[in-house]
Order: C-alpha cells, then sequence, then structure tokens
C-alpha cells in the first residue's frame, strides 16, 4: 500500500463525498477499529462512530459545502492533509481551516485520524496559493 495514494483517495472521498453528503464514500476507508478524532476529548470508535459523526455534521448542514483539499505530506504510515471549507449549518455559512493527521493500515484503510480546525464564522474562500 502507497501511503501517498491512500492519503490521496482519502481527501478525495473527502472531498466530494462532504458537498454530496455521500456518508458511505467516507466511511468505506475507515478501518472496522479505526479512531477518529473530531475532536481531541472525545474520539468517534470504528466505522459506526466515524458514520456517527458525519451523519450528524452533514444532518446540520442545509446547503452542499464548498471543499478544498491539498496535497498530503507522507512520513511512513501517517500523511498530513490541509483543508478549507465553507459550510452551511441551519443555513448560516461558517468556514473552516484545518488538517488532519491520518494513519493507514497495510490495506490503505484509516486507523486513525485526528482533525485539527479552526471555525469562523461566515464565507471565507481560502487563498489561492494553499489550493491549486
Amino acid at each position: 500500500m502507497d501511503v501517498r495514494d491512500a492519503a490521496r483517495r482519502w481527501a478525495t472521498a473527502w472531498a466530494h463525498g462532504w458537498p454530496a453528503k455521500d456518508v458511505d464514500s467516507i466511511v468505506d476507508l475507515q478501518a472496522e477499529d479505526g479512531d477518529h478524532w473530531a475532536s481531541m476529548f472525545r474520539p468517534y470508535r470504528g466505522r459506526a462512530g466515524l458514520r456517527a459523526y458525519v451523519e450528524e455534521c452533514f444532518g446540520e448542514e442545509t446547503r452542499p459545502a464548498e471543499v478544498w483539499f491539498g496535497e498530503p505530506q507522507v512520513d511512513g504510515d501517517l500523511a498530513t492533509v490541509e483543508y478549507w471549507a465553507v459550510t452551511y449549518p441551519h443555513d448560516q455559512a461558517v468556514t473552516i481551516s484545518g488538517c488532519t493527521l491520518v494513519r493507514f493500515d497495510a490495506d490503505g484503510l484509516v486507523t486513525e485520524s485526528r482533525d485539527y480546525s479552526h471555525i469562523k464564522d461566515g464565507r471565507l474562500l481560502p487563498p489561492a496559493a494553499l489550493f491549486t
């Protein structure tokens, strides 16, 4: 398994799955026992946990999200992927900029992802230099 390819596949799944609210395309890349840390204080365990998290988030969004992902940076079985998103929970624009650390198993499934992000009210587009 090539980690860079796995990370690109992961980023593509989120980039297309988020605006389309395609939960399965995102959850299918998670290992059965993989952890997703959307908050450092509460992990979402396994595919069921990630599914619950994504469904909750997507359920609040009343318009399709606008999403950008950067090129993965890779070291061993770990990749970091920067992202930028404008979401519309309850029809109010919210901009999220962040970076996710993603660890993959030998099959290219996510065993651990840790999301670090900043949130600001309003629709702010990403700097052009970040996402070409």
